[in-house]
């Protein structure tokens, strides 16, 4: 049996603005996970269309094709060609779920949620020759669930190949997020079991990793007991978080860092208590966000901040207010989003109730378009001040002055590499992705993100006893 696996390219990733690098990050781990299940002597091949051109002249009998909203078209192309040369097509993910009667005509098969359960379900049924067109996901156990076959991903063409997942979904609800449309009829939120997990984690090579679930820190007793078993691995690792376990689990975060957080996403989203409210982004309401900032840079980490524009409490102020105030903070960077209705979640039922959707077209449904009518002010405003909030940011100016608020020299300077690197030097990136060379750039990676000291800034928050920070792990 020949089985081809593809990650098709985000529309994004098709335009004039693709960024390479942005790209170039992580491989399609859910693929490669689904090669797992596979029976011995299967002849299967994963392409992901944002590191290479798809070769479209061969004839698997299995086509498997991850869709998220972005992406539809394209793979919906994919899958016609395909099906058109006699291969069996399956569609899943994201956007088939919410979208199922759209799914279907492009596919022999379609999956409704995550696959741990039906895709070795499909697999029995196919190998008989009774495959379903349907399978929806009810069960939610990861007790079973192998290690990806990393062996079929081309780890040369990706910045950051240690990339893995260890738990799924999010305990909080959002209301632009996919979460609740694509976990429906299960559980919200589940883990793999701790040994599991680290031996993973010990299998990968080098010392950086980078954790890919929507929120690591969700089950406070696994990833306490996951931030235990790695002490002594001497990794650094990037994750992500929220508000709330930072200024609720203070030994939780102390011994991510002292296992070797040196980085974390956190969705601050808005500054605004009412449009916190609007999206029931419950858990940031009330919450300290100088003070998160602070136990972070104090523990030596970085933080990526992740704000979304467009929600009903913003009116045409909320663009440089919000940088404004993450340049005075020091952020190391930022990441901006036009509030998305996408297809499933409660915002989208929301504004259509209210008669506030103006397209349909998922390619525009990138987070880089305005494709609602917000409250206070127009589409245009909408999403030009999306754009001029990047362009703030990442200008020199406001790099240096966020470096300048580092308490000492080399805090300043690892800043200004991290932050300039990302978003100044794309036609470096680009050279050394074209020439093959991006795995020599993780050595500098793991460089900058290991330079920040274990340092406060403002009131003490010392380490818990007998946990010492990163800089004194054995390098």
């Amino acid at each position: 049996m020949k089985v081809k696996m593809i990650l098709p390219a985000l529309v994004e990733a098709r335009g004039l603005s693709f960024r390479p690098i942005k790209y170039s990050l992580f491989p399609p781990l859910g693929l490669a996970t689904l090669a797992a299940y596979l029976p011995p002597g299967t002849q299967v091949e994963l392409q992901d269309e944002h590191v290479e051109k798809l070769r479209l002249g061969d004839e698997p009998d299995l086509v498997v094709i991850q869709v998220y909203v972005s992406s539809a078209r394209r793979a919906y192309e994919i899958a016609d060609h395909y099906r058109a040369k006699g291969a069996h097509v399956c569609l899943g993910g994201v956007h088939v779920t919410t979208c199922p009667g759209e799914a279907a005509p492009h596919a022999d098969t379609i999956f409704l949620g995550p696959g741990e359960e039906t895709w070795p379900a499909f697999l029995e049924d196919y190998q008989r020759g009774e495959p379903k067109p349907l399978y929806w996901s009810g069960k939610r156990d990861l007790s079973c669930l192998p290690l990806p076959r990393r062996d079929l991903i081309r780890k040369e063409r990706y910045l950051v190949p240690n990339s893995l997942v260890v738990s799924r979904g999010c305990p909080h609800h959002c209301s632009f997020c996919y979460k609740d449309s694509f976990f429906g009829g299960g559980r919200p939120y589940y883990t793999l079991q701790v040994d599991r997990a680290l031996r993973e984690i010990a299998g990968l090579p080098g010392r950086h990793l980078y954790f890919l679930d929507d929120h690591l820190f969700g089950n406070p007793r696994f990833v306490e007991a996951l931030f235990d078993g790695m002490r002594g691995m001497s990794r650094l690792w990037q994750g992500a978080g929220t508000v709330q376990t930072i200024l609720t689990q203070p030994r939780l975060l102390e011994k991510a860092a002292a296992c070797g957080l040196k980085s974390l996403f956190v969705g601050f989203e808005t500054l605004n208590a009412e449009s916190l409210a609007s999206v029931s982004k419950t858990h940031n309401l009330g919450r300290d966000y100088n003070e998160a900032i602070r136990r972070l840079h104090g523990l030596g980490v970085m933080i990526n901040a992740g704000f979304v524009f467009g929600m009903d409490g913003d009116e045409p102020d909320v663009f440089d207010a919000t940088v404004d105030w993450a340049v005075e903070q020091g952020l190391e960077t930022a990441t901006f989003h036009i509030l998305t209705p996408y297809p499933g979640t409660a915002l989208r039922a929301s504004l259509e109730k209210e008669g506030r959707i103006l397209t349909n077209d998922w390619d525009l449904y990138d987070t880089r378009h305005a494709v609602f009518q917000p409250r206070r002010m127009s589409p245009v405003q909408l999403e030009s001040g999306y754009w001029r909030a990047y362009e703030r940011f990442y200008s020199w100016d406001n790099i240096l002055k966020a470096a300048l608020t580092k308490p000492d020299l080399a805090s300043g300077l690892r800043h200004l590499a991290y932050s300039g690197a990302w978003k100044k030097m794309e036609p470096l990136w680009n050279l050394i992705i074209k020439t093959g060379a991006l795995g020599l750039m993780r050595p500098a990676l793991e460089g900058v993100l290991n330079g920040m000291k274990w340092v406060s800034t403002g009131k003490e928050f010392k380490p818990l006893p007998g946990i010492p920070g990163p800089a004194a792990e054995a390098m």
